[in-house]
């Protein structure tokens, strides 16, 4: 499902207009964003949490070429599905 997807569905589901609809899912992914880039967590009940991760640098290798490189150090966002989720994928 891609976002488009996504702002039909939530129209559907809810009755609001799609553009509306597309607006607050935008809304909500941009939220969330700029909580991570500012290192918060966050947490949403029932779905799960997301969080930032500081990765330390690493030696790897060019999979093409085999030739070693350094993987530099970064920050990765980490999602973690809540128990609820789980048994519902399962």
């Amino acid at each position: 499902m891609n976002s488009t997807r996504l702002a039909a569905a939530v129209a559907a589901k809810t009755g609001l207009d799609p553009a509306v609809a597309a607006d607050a899912a935008r809304a909500v992914f941009d939220l969330i964003g700029t909580e991570l880039a500012a290192g918060q967590k966050v947490n949403l009940a029932g779905f799960g949490s997301f969080e930032v991760r500081d990765r330390a640098a690493r030696a790897g290798r060019n999979p093409q070429t085999g030739a070693p490189l350094v993987v530099p150090a970064h920050r990765a966002v980490i999602f973690r599905p809540s128990s609820a989720l789980r048994v519902q994928v399962n």
